[in-house]
């Protein structure tokens, strides 16, 4: 980790060292450090400026990968922080922690993008168990993080000091203030006296610099990425309520999208259906199919229930089919396995009551060479402007490859 974070520093100056004096990135620097109460004398950091050219540009192939890994994310969880007064460039924390990726876990068995371990995150009221890990629900996480980095400032007074709580605990942060006689952030960082672990020097550093740069229009339109600047425009996702237990797949193909697409809309579930165990769930899907799931999908159709079943040595396919009272070739499918082999301690999901998917004709089209929208509708029997509507369309401009909803009423 901390190898990582130095070369990353390392590299990202050359980035940094474009912009740095622009009068606009300047004033941007500013209001950043003023953001995390860091007085502007840090913007003339030795680190910063003793920084040497890197040969290859981690900026361009990891950086920019990282911002586009949060692209589906951010606006959303942009909105949550502004709203709960928390300054926005604490997601380029959530950056650092896990490249704005959900599924990111670390050997301290942190996950999510917040790297939550599991007792911090059973302490701020995330589940984890055998359906679902809402560490890694970006809006849940997102929710828990706000109320730790509230209480954080709350104990320090600077955000800064809380980033830094955030990194190696709040423990750690106390007892360098109590060294150093100070919370003023030089000093802390102060690379002689090394109040603080390394890479805690480095992390907050390593924040704002990446606050610095996304921010940066010069940076972006160097890299034809400019698009990320404008996220808060874009349109993320919502939260859409279903029964407990719902599959997945009857969620997707009522939308028009890919099982693999709206389950990367939800890595906080850990199955192909949402959580059985209370009566009513959620799912996140993409904020342009929610006309599409209002038409299509059956929100009165009651859910399915599931066990969980882990072999034994000895057990066979067959004999836990009989055990439920199903047959082997559901077991099978909900499980995704090539032939009735399994290996002691595997644990299987057993249907013990699924409604199946109904066999409603294609809700979903996909474009071929020379179809327009008028040709889909005249297909269906639909009109264009029923067709638009279902797939949140202000234009009928279709792309080859591209999938549309055909509303249930055709």
């Amino acid at each position: 980790m901390l190898k990582r974070i130095i070369i990353i520093l390392f590299v990202l100056f050359q980035s940094l060292h474009a912009f740095l004096n622009t009068d606009n990135n300047y004033e941007k620097q500013l209001a950043v450090l003023k953001n995390f109460d860091i007085p502007a004398n840090c913007l003339k950091d030795s680190i910063f400026i003793s920084m040497k050219e890197d040969l290859e540009v981690y900026k361009t192939k990891h950086f920019l990968q990282d911002l586009e890994n949060g692209d589906r994310f951010v606006p959303v969880l942009q909105k949550m922080m502004r709203e709960a007064g928390i300054p926005v460039e604490f997601l380029y924390l959530a950056m650092t922690e896990s490249g704005f990726s959900p599924n990111a876990s670390s050997s301290a068995r942190a996950s999510g993008l917040w790297q939550f371990i599991p007792s911090t995150g059973k302490l701020y009221g995330l589940v984890d168990n055998r359906f679902i890990d809402e560490r890694k629900d970006p809006v849940k996480s997102t929710e828990a993080a706000i109320l730790y980095l509230k209480r954080l400032h709350g104990m320090f007074d600077k955000w800064y000091v809380a980033a830094l709580a955030y990194n190696c605990g709040e423990g750690t942060v106390l007892k360098a203030i109590a060294k150093a006689g100070t919370d003023d952030i030089n000093v802390l960082l102060d690379e002689n006296k090394k109040y603080l672990p390394k890479e805690s020097r480095l992390y907050i550093r390593k924040i704002l610099m990446m606050s610095f740069i996304s921010n940066s229009t010069g940076f972006m339109l160097d890299h034809e990425s400019e698009y990320l600047l404008n996220r808060a425009n874009n349109a993320t996702f919502i939260k859409v309520e279903v029964n407990s237990g719902t599959l997945l797949k009857d969620v997707s193909d009522s939308i028009g999208i890919s099982l693999k697409e709206l389950k990367a809309y939800n890595p906080q579930l850990k199955q192909i259906f949402t959580s059985p165990i209370n009566a009513k769930s959620y799912l996140y899907i993409p904020q342009d199919r929610q006309v599409a799931f209002s038409q299509n999908f059956d929100r009165s159709k009651s859910g399915g229930k599931y066990d969980i079943y882990v072999a034994k040595r000895g057990d066979s396919l067959y004999k836990i089919a009989k055990k439920y009272g199903i047959s082997s070739e559901a077991i099978m499918q909900f499980n995704s396995l090539k032939n009735s082999y399994i290996k002691p301690k595997s644990e299987l999901i057993i249907p013990l009551s699924v409604h199946p998917t109904p066999s409603v004709p294609s809700l979903s089209y996909k474009i071929k060479a020379g179809d327009t929208m008028e040709l889909v509708a005249k297909q269906y029997n639909i009109s264009v402007d029923a067709l638009m509507k279902a797939n949140h369309k202000k234009e009928t401009f279709v792309k080859v490859g591209e999938s549309i909803v055909i509303p249930k009423s055709y």
